[in-house]
Order: structure tokens, then C-alpha cells, then sequence
């Protein structure tokens, strides 16, 4: 590099402008920082900077749009994206509209630094595209934690690529979901999108699956079959489970693969094989290599961009917004009114380890959503295992303050406490976007009636009896039942003594 490069910030946090502006100073580097993407803007219109690092949320514009501006007149210009909103949508459009980095905040300043250095040993830049916003390309792969926004990252880099793709995590974990937001971000993506299990295939039936057969190529053959390959043909074809693979059909497809063709089986046709292929796998595939199970050549094919799916266990932090995200869409897909999570709830789903991950997540949801009672979702519905291992509540059970239905272990107690909380954040939802000026009132009438109900159950109606445990005199009680428009609560407007055997008036 040659002479002091120029460096254009755009943040509308004083905070990042200040540490990006002293460590690229310190540098070598000149700064120009901006609290919003116009004023960057005006700054550049006459071509001034040499790389601009630039937030997407901004008042008054979107760094993506800063950047598509920037990139329509100077192509080469390098642009680092940083936000704290981080979503793979923002990340593909990002990497769609040329950006050299995508970073979440917080990120570590010496990274950028470095980052900056690179970005402007290079003397031109890729020619943008035009970002693409159809949210079915992004739907459901969400997560804010460092491995996710490492994922996205990767994602966005293959947006302009169709180079094979090895996605490996554990069961649950959402490879199918990635392996279609890497087709739905690629070239490919108006061509089809085929999935395949390959553990669920028939060892004898793979090669007419994958390949197709022509009518008479075997017993029960009696039309020609359209395998996988030709149905894909010009998108993508995901092969799930690729580690389950017979040897025997891992050596055609290592040849598929190789040469590019393919025939149909008892075919003589050779078929050119237009598809990008997607491997997934939960099993350790260097491991099946070493045991003889996995051909080491047709890894390396496969292997080409490798793409990891974090467990949901080693990504705690993302369990919120997730369960919130599938709250919602199982509150529209079962026409029902939303439900929240109490704080409890989500700190019960946040200790859970999640063998099953995302898939386990997403299934608990749904049921909660159809069999829970409420607005609120509370601890004692989840279901979920204690420390012991045992699992604990019952989507349909009791409402809070109730004994919980427990399923082969001992539920936590709800304390009064809790139940009092559980109250208030389910009198502030049903109240969004405004500060209630009656709480005291609202809430201590609630509990108060709860507690007369309560009373009035256990003695079954006997008025004289439940203000001796509430501590009160009976003409006391009578005015409160009546102040809470109690109905009838087992009898609870008698007047009948049983002790005396007198009706009081």
C-alpha cells in the first residue's frame, strides 16, 4: 500500500465510531466517521475513501443501501459490513451486493483492523449485485451466536457459487433447512430443489432411485422411472444422510460425480448430470473412512465447502428468538392467538442440553402452543427434564398456582412469589405498548379473589369458616365477595352455619 489510505465509518452508535476511529488511527490509517449512511454519502460523492465500514441499521438509510450507492460508481471500492442485527438475510444481501467482510457486533476490533489492511491490498472488487429480498430464501435460519453468524457468513460467501457442499451436525440440527438456504441463495435457485434420505432408500433400489431405470431393466420395471438426478436437473440435489450409503452406490456416484454423466439403469443413454449436489450427514465421516464404511475419494469430492451446523446446545443464547419464532409461526399455522414465554420459561428451556436440538425445540412448541391453556406459557408446562434427568410438567396441565401433572419426577414448588410475577407479566401482555396506570389495583384484586375462591373451595362455601382462615370478620368477607362479582363458588353465597346448623343473615 501506498500513501495514507482514508477510511469512511458509518454508525449511529458514538461508542463504535469512537473505538473504530482510534484503532484504525492508531493504524496508520486516516478516519472519517459519520453517525449516518447520508452523510457518508455527501462525503464520498466526489470519490473520497478508500474503504468504508458501514452499520445497517442507521436512521435515515440501510448500510446495504450506503453500499449498493457506493458500489454503483466505484466497483472496487472495499465496504466491511457490521451490525448488531445480524440475520442470515442481511448477511446473504451483504455478500450479494459485494460486501469484502460481514461482521456481528461485538467484534473484535483487531480482527477489523486486519480485516481493513487485506481489504485494501486487493485493486478490485467483484461487480455487485442486485441484493434479493424474497424472505422465503431466509425463512427459519435465525440465530445470533457466534457459530450461527459464522454459518451465515459462509452461506453468504457461496452466493455466487456452485460449488459442492458437505453439511455436517448432529440429528435436529437443520441441515436440510441450510441446505436449502444455500440453494435458494445460489445461481440455482429458480431450478428445482430435491431432497433425498438416503437411509431410508433400500440398498437395491438406490442406483434407480438416484440414476433411473428403463422399463424391463428389472423385475417390476414396467415403465421408465425418472430418477433424482434428471428431476433436479439445472438446481439442487440434497443427499441426506450421505453416510448411510452402500459402498456399492457410493462408487456410482463417485463416478456420477467425476465424469459428469450418468445413465439410467438398463439404459444405455448417457444423461449430462446438470446439478449441484448438497451432501449431509450426522455421522463422523473420517471415522467411517478409518472402518472401511465410507469411500475416501468420494469424502474429498463431497468435501469441497464444508459447512457445519452447531448444536442447539452449544448455542444457548439462540433459544429465545427461536422459541418466540416458532410460537408465532405455529400460532398462524394453527389460526390460534399468540402466547408468550414467562422469563421462567425461557430460563427452563435455556438449562435444558436438547438432545433432539432445534427439531426437539420446534416440536415442544408446537405442542405447548395447541395444549396449553393462557396467554402465558409457564415453567410447569414444559415438560422437560430436572436435573435428576426426570421429566417434568404436563403441556395440559393445571393453571399456576395448581399442582402440576408430573411425568416420572417431582415438579418444582411455585412459590407465591412466582405466582405473583407470573400475574404481572401476564397483566402487562395482555396490555402491549402502554404503561398501565391502575397495576397496584388490577394486580392486588386479582390475587385477592384468587385467594377468596381458593378459601371459599375449601370450606366449601361456608363463609364463617373461610373468614376464620382468612383472619377476618365474616361482614368483612361478605363485602369483598360482593366488590369481586364472585359467582357462586361451591356454594359460596350461602349463609348456612353447618357448625351451628343456623342460617345467618
Amino acid at each position: 500500500m501506498s500513501g495514507i489510505r482514508t477510511i469512511l465509518v458509518a454508525d449511529d452508535d458514538r461508542a463504535v465510531r469512537f473505538v473504530l476511529e482510534q484503532a484504525l488511527t492508531r493504524a496508520g490509517f486516516t478516519v472519517r466517521a459519520f453517525e449516518s449512511g447520508r452523510a457518508l454519502l455527501d462525503f464520498a460523492a466526489n470519490g473520497a475513501g478508500d474503504l468504508v465500514i458501514t452499520d445497517i441499521m442507521m436512521p435515515g438509510g440501510s448500510g446495504l443501501d450506503v453500499m449498493k450507492t457506493l458500489k454503483a460508481s466505484r466497483p472496487w471500492l472495499p465496504v466491511i459490513v457490521i451490525t448488531a442485527q445480524s440475520t442470515l438475510r442481511h448477511a446473504v444481501q451483504a455478500f450479494e451486493g459485494g460486501a469484502f467482510e460481514y461482521l456481528a457486533k461485538p467484534f473484535d476490533i483487531h480482527q477489523v483492523v486486519e480485516l481493513v489492511q487485506r481489504a485494501l491490498e486487493q485493486t478490485q472488487r467483484a461487480a455487485p449485485r442486485d441484493p434479493a429480498r424474497e424472505m422465503d430464501r431466509f425463512g427459519g435460519v435465525i440465530g445470533a451466536s457466534r457459530a450461527m453468524q459464522e454459518l451465515f457468513r459462509t452461506i453468504g460467501r457461496l452466493a455466487n457459487s456452485e460449488m459442492t457442499v458437505l453439511i455436517h451436525g448432529e440429528s435436529g440440527t437443520g441441515k436440510e433447512l441450510i441446505a436449502r438456504a444455500v440453494h435458494a441463495n445460489s445461481p440455482r435457485r429458480n431450478g428445482p430443489f430435491i431432497a433425498v434420505n438416503m437411509a431410508a432408500i433400500p440398498a437395491n433400489l438406490i442406483e434407480s432411485e438416484l440414476f433411473g431405470h428403463e422399463k424391463g431393466a428389472f423385475t417390476g420395471a414396467i415403465a421408465r422411472h425418472v430418477g433424482h438426478f434428471e428431476r433436479a436437473r439445472e438446481g439442487a440435489l440434497l443427499l441426506d444422510e450421505i453416510g448411510d450409503m452402500p459402498l456399492e452406490a457410493q462408487t456410482r456416484l463417485l463416478r456420477v460425480l467425476q465424469n459428469g454423466a450418468f445413465t439410467r439403469v438398463g439404459g444405455s443413454e448417457t444423461l449430462r448430470a446438470d446439478v449441484r449436489i448438497i451432501a449431509a450427514t450426522h455421522q463422523d465421516l473420517p471415522a467411517a473412512i478409518a472402518a472401511g464404511r465410507f469411500r475416501e475419494d468420494l469424502y474429498h469430492r463431497l468435501n469441497v465447502t464444508p459447512l457445519h451446523v452447531p448444536s442447539l446446545r452449544s448455542r444457548l443464547e439462540d433459544i429465545p428468538v427461536l422459541a418466540e419464532f416458532f410460537l408465532a409461526r405455529a400460532a398462524r399455522q394453527m389460526n390460534l392467538p399468540p402466547k408468550r414465554f414467562t422469563p421462567q420459561s425461557l430460563e427452563r428451556l435455556m438449562a435444558y442440553d436438547w438432545p433432539g436440538n432445534v427439531r426437539e425445540l420446534e416440536n415442544l412448541i408446537y405442542r405447548l402452543m395447541a395444549l396449553t391453556p393462557g396467554v402465558l406459557i409457564h415453567p410447569e408446562y414444559l415438560q422437560l427434564p430436572n436435573s435428576a434427568g426426570k421429566r417434568v410438567g404436563s403441556p395440559g396441565g393445571a393453571p399456576p398456582g395448581a399442582t402440576p401433572a408430573v411425568t416420572g419426577g417431582e415438579s418444582e414448588p411455585v412459590t407465591l412469589e412466582t405466582a405473583v410475577e407470573q400475574a404481572i407479566t401476564q397483566y402487562l401482555a395482555v396490555h402491549p405498548g402502554r404503561e398501565p396506570d391502575d397495576l397496584h389495583d388490577a394486580i392486588m384484586g386479582r390475587v385477592e379473589r384468587v385467594l377468596l375462591e381458593r378459601v371459599l373451595r375449601e370450606t366449601r362455601g361456608n363463609q364463617v369458616k373461610a373468614a376464620r382462615m382468612l383472619g377476618i370478620n365474616r361482614n368483612t368477607l361478605r363485602k369483598k365477595i360482593q366488590e369481586s362479582r364472585m359467582e357462586n363458588v361451591s356454594g359460596a353465597e350461602s349463609d348456612l352455619d353447618t357448625e351451628n346448623g343456623s342460617l345467618l343473615v
